[in-house]
């Protein structure tokens, strides 16, 4: 009698044993004290979905040094957007990600970093070399013939010493170097800046843009004039007028991923 009860007693136990293993694995389970939540979400980059199963405690840096070896993007280059820009102090849960969230990811990888030092290195020789002083981008006759014409009248709104984070809609209210309306559209998602105008619109690989210049205007520094650069000489740059100032440096963070 008493080994028939002591085999329900062991049988009872395995069953409750294995109950709660299968619990632990469907749903929150405690490890000592600490409860471990998987979240299961996906991380886009360069068109291609990357699936994670992370704790939801840890911080977004420890992420970012996951994610760098999926993506080859050093985990210090890279710009997480999900809502906003994540920070590197946060958890998972702070940063309200949660199952099937998609995070966007915004950097370089190393081999485009390389190969941009190295171009950057020979354009500063070349800069260097030379003795003739540049006069200010405001001065110079092609920039000035745009300048002259005044703000734009749907010009947007601009303050000088103060930054902005990229608003959601396009900017607008400025023009091109042939004094055209034009506006910028940042799409996050496909890592492209959209340059349009009323005739057509421009999409454009950020990684395609080797740089970014900008100059406060005389007299309107609350605006500035800013050039995208395709290639390796003046011509190739891509020039847009009367570009808000607070929105400035979250361009060029934006487009160089910096």
């Amino acid at each position: 009698m008493m080994e028939e009860e002591e085999t329900k007693e062991t049988v009872c136990k395995a069953e409750t044993m294995l109950k709660e293993e299968i619990e632990c694995k469907a749903e929150p389970c405690e490890e000592g004290d600490v409860t471990v939540e998987l979240l299961n979400f996906k991380i886009l980059f360069n068109k291609t979905l990357h699936k994670i199963t992370w704790d939801s405690q840890k911080s977004v840096a420890s992420l970012k040094d996951h994610v760098e070896t999926l993506t080859d993007v050093p985990a210090e280059m890279q710009k997480l957007m999900y809502k906003g820009l994540l920070k590197d102090s946060q958890s998972l849960t702070e940063a309200n990600i949660s199952n099937g969230t998609k995070v966007m990811l915004i950097g370089s990888q190393k081999k485009d970093i390389v190969s941009a030092n190295k171009k950057v290195k020979v354009e500063v020789a070349k800069a260097s070399s030379s003795t003739v002083k540049k006069e200010p981008l405001c001065e110079q006759k092609q920039h000035k013939k745009i300048i002259d014409q005044g703000v734009p009248d749907d010009a947007m709104p601009a303050y000088r010493n103060g930054h902005e984070s990229l608003p959601e809609i396009a900017l607008f209210g400025m023009k091109n170097k042939v004094g055209h309306k034009a506006r910028l559209t940042f799409k996050l998602e496909s890592d492209e800046v959209w340059i349009s105008t009323k005739e057509r619109t421009q999409k454009v690989q950020m990684t395609s843009i080797r740089s970014v210049v900008s100059e406060p205007i005389k007299g309107k520094e609350e605006y500035h004039l800013m050039g995208f650069a395709f290639g390796t000489t003046e011509q190739s740059r891509y020039w847009i007028y009367w570009v808000p100032a607070q929105y400035v440096k979250a361009i060029k963070n934006t487009v160089m991923g910096l």
